[in-house]
C-alpha cells in the first residue's frame, strides 16, 4: 500500500452484526470492526430488528476500522445487507412492524417465517412474476411481509408509511438522503420486473399488487429510482458525514444484497492453475447462518425452485440465478447445542466446540476411513424449510441412524453426517442448475463456514468439482468495499474491480476415491427426500 493510495469502507450488516473494513483499490483488507445487533422474537416463527439499532453499530464499527489513517484518503464506501424489511414513517422515523407496537422494532428480518398464509395466497394466483422466483415465492422475500403488514397490523398502515426499503437500500438512504433502490433488492426480493432485453428498465407489476390485495402500496414507497449495484448514489450527507466519522465528499455507491456482495467479492478471484476465469462457470457459495448459491449467465436461465434469472442483480448486463438452503451454519449449531455430549465440552464456546469435533473426525480416520464413519448415518438438513430446489418452506429436517449412544464421538460423527448433508442440498441446487443450462467447472466459497476446513473439503468430495477458497476471506466485506470503489471512479465498472480487486485463491481438490461413497449417500439422500412425501401421504388419508 502506497502512503497515498485511495482507500475505501465496506459495511456488511448480517443476521447478528454489523461490521466494516477499510480495503485499499488493490482489494488488500486493511482492518475489520464488528459490533453485534439486537434481534427479537415476539412470537414463534417471528425475528425482529431495529434500523435505529443497526444504523448505530454500523457508525461505530466504521469509526473503528478508519481511526488509523487519514480520512482525506477514503473515497468511497458501499454497504450490503441481509434482505430484510424495513418500515419508515413519513416523517422518516422508524414504524413499528410488530405485534408489540413498538416502533423501534421496525425490521421484519428475512428469517422471519411469519407470512405463510400470505405466501400461499401469492403462489395461488400463478402469475408470470413467480417465474422469476423459482415458480414460488418465498417466505423470505418482501411481498408476502407487505401483505401481511397490511392485513395484520391495521387498515391504515400504508397511509401511515413513507417508505418500506430491503435493508441495504436504508442504509444508502441514511447515508446519503436519496430514497433511489437498488436494481439487486428489487428484482431479488420485491418482484420488480426486467426482463429479457429490458438493459435494466424496469417496473412494478401493477396487475399482480391488484390480484393479491396490494394495490394501496404505492411506487413511491416502494421506489422509483432504480441503479445498478456500483453506480453512485451521491455524497454523504453532512450528518451521515459526521456519524460516520467521514469527509462529505465521500462517494456512496448503490448497495447489495449480503449474499450478493460475497459473490462480487470473490468471483473475480485469480484461481490457482486450471481453474477457469470465466465468470458463468464459477458456482458462487457463501455459507454463514444459511447458504446462498449464486451463478450468472449471459441469458436468462429458469429453473424451477431456483430465484431468478434476474437481470443485473451482481453484475451489469448478466444474469443471476440464485439457490440457497435457509439452515447451514445454523443447523450445525443446532446439531451441538440438542446433543447431550455438548455437556461435556463443559464451558466452550461453540467455535472451540467446533473446532474440538473437527479433531475428533480427523482423529477418527483420514481420507476414506474419515469419509466412511457416517455410513449408516443420513441427515436431511431441511430443518428450517426447503428454500431450494423444492421451494417449500414446509419440509423439515430428518435423520436415521441415531442410537442411545452419548459421547463425544457420537456427536462428532452426527455432526460430520450433518456437514455432507447440507454438501448434498448444495448437490441437489447444482444439479438442478446444470439440467437448465449452467455449466459449472468450479465452485467459489465464502462466508463463516469457508473458515471450517472440513465444511469445505467435504463441499468439494460431493460436488466432484475444485473448491476456490479466496485468499481474502471477507469476500462479503470486500464486495461491498469494490461498490463504493466503482461509486468514487476508481473503476469503469463492477466486473472490473472486481478483477483487480478479488486476489488469489487456494484450490481445493476432491478426495481421491471419495466420489464412490457420495454417489451412494447422495442417493440415499433424494429417496429420503421421496419418503417423507410418503409419510405426509399416509399420515393425511
Amino acid at each position: 500500500m502506497s502512503a497515498q493510495e485511495d482507500l475505501f469502507v465496506g459495511v456488511d450488516v448480517g443476521t447478528g452484526s454489523a461490521r466494516a473494513a477499510l480495503v485499499t483499490c488493490g482489494g488488500e483488507v486493511l482492518s475489520v470492526a464488528t459490533k453485534s445487533i439486537q434481534i427479537w422474537y415476539p412470537e414463534p416463527h417471528f425475528a425482529e430488528q431495529s434500523s435505529e439499532d443497526i444504523w448505530t453499530a454500523v457508525c461505530q464499527v466504521t469509526k473503528e476500522v478508519i481511526a488509523r489513517f487519514d480520512i482525506n484518503r477514503i473515497k468511497g464506501i458501499g454497504f450490503d445487507a441481509t434482505c430484510s424489511l424495513v418500515a419508515i414513517d413519513k416523517q422518516g422515523n422508524p414504524l413499528s412492524v410488530s405485534p408489540s407496537g413498538k416502533h423501534e422494532q421496525n425490521i421484519i428480518m428475512w428469517m422471519d417465517h411469519r407470512a405463510e398464509s400470505e405466501v400461499k395466497r401469492v403462489n395461488d394466483t400463478k402469475h408470470r412474476v413467480l417465474d422469476f422466483v423459482g415458480g414460488k415465492i418465498s417466505l423470505e422475500m418482501q411481498i408476502p411481509k407487505l401483505l401481511w403488514l397490511k392485513n395484520n397490523i391495521g387498515a391504515d398502515y400504508f397511509e401511515r408509511a413513507g417508505h418500506f426499503f430491503d435493508l441495504p437500500d436504508f442504509l444508502t438512504w441514511k447515508a446519503t438522503g436519496a430514497t433511489s433502490r437498488s436494481l439487486c433488492s428489487l428484482v431479488c426480493k420485491w418482484t420488480y420486473l426486467v426482463e429479457e432485453g429490458g438493459q435494466g428498465r424496469g417496473h412494478w407489476p401493477r396487475d399482480f399488487f391488484q390480484q393479491i390485495g396490494l394495490s394501496d402500496l404505492r411506487d413511491e414507497q416502494i421506489g422509483t429510482d432504480v441503479r445498478m449495484p456500483g453506480s453512485l448514489v451521491g455524497k454523504l450527507s453532512t450528518d451521515a458525514a459526521t456519524q460516520l466519522g467521514l469527509h462529505p465528499e465521500v462517494r456512496v455507491g448503490t448497495s447489495l444484497i449480503d449474499a450478493h456482495a460475497g459473490t462480487l467479492g470473490m468471483i473475480g478471484c485469480n484461481a490457482a492453475e486450471g481453474a477457469s476465469r470465466n465468470f458463468t462457470e464459477r458456482l458462487g457459495l457463501i455459507c454463514g447462518t444459511s447458504s446462498c448459491h449464486m451463478a450468472v449467465s449471459e441469458d436468462s436461465l429458469f429453473v424451477p425452485g431456483v430465484w431468478g434469472p434476474y437481470f443485473s442483480a451482481v453484475l451489469p448486463n448478466m444474469w443471476l440465478s440464485e439457490g440457497g438452503q435457509s439452515a447451514s451454519g445454523r443447523l450445525l449449531d443446532h446439531i451441538i447445542l440438542s446433543h447431550p455430549a455438548k455437556e461435556l465440552f463443559k464451558d466452550k464456546s461453540l467455535p472451540e466446540i467446533t473446532k474440538e469435533l473437527n479433531d475428533i473426525v480427523a482423529n477418527l480416520g483420514a481420507g476414506m476411513d474419515m469419509i466412511n464413519l457416517t455410513r449408516d448415518v443420513h441427515v436431511i438438513p431441511d430443518f428450517h424449510g426447503n428454500r431450494s430446489p423444492l421451494a417449500d418452506s414446509e419440509r423439515s429436517g430428518m435423520i436415521t441412524g441415531l442410537t442411545l449412544d452419548t459421547s463425544k464421538k457420537n456427536l462428532a460423527i452426527l455432526y460430520l453426517a450433518t456437514v455432507q448433508a447440507i454438501a448434498y442440498g448444495t448437490k441437489h441446487i447444482l444439479d438442478a442448475m446444470q439440467s437448465h443450462g449452467h455449466n459449472f467447472s468450479c465452485a467459489l466459497i465464502c462466508g463463516g463456514l469457508a473458515k471450517n476446513a472440513l465444511f469445505v473439503q467435504t463441499t468439494s468430495d460431493v460436488l466432484g468439482i475444485p473448491v476456490l477458497l479466496p485468499q481474502e476471506l471477507e469476500s462479503v466485506l470486500l464486495g461491498a468495499a469494490i461498490l463504493g470503489a466503482t461509486a468514487a471512479g476508481a473503476y469503469p465498472s463492477v466486473q472490473e474491480a472486481a478483477t483487480k480487486m478479488c486476489g488469489g485463491a487456494a484450490r481445493i481438490e476432491p478426495t481421491t476415491g471419495s466420489q464412490e461413497f457420495h454417489r451412494r449417500k447422495y442417493a440415499v439422500f433424494l429417496k429420503m427426500l421421496d419418503d417423507q412425501i410418503e409419510y405426509k401421504k399416509i399420515m393425511e388419508k
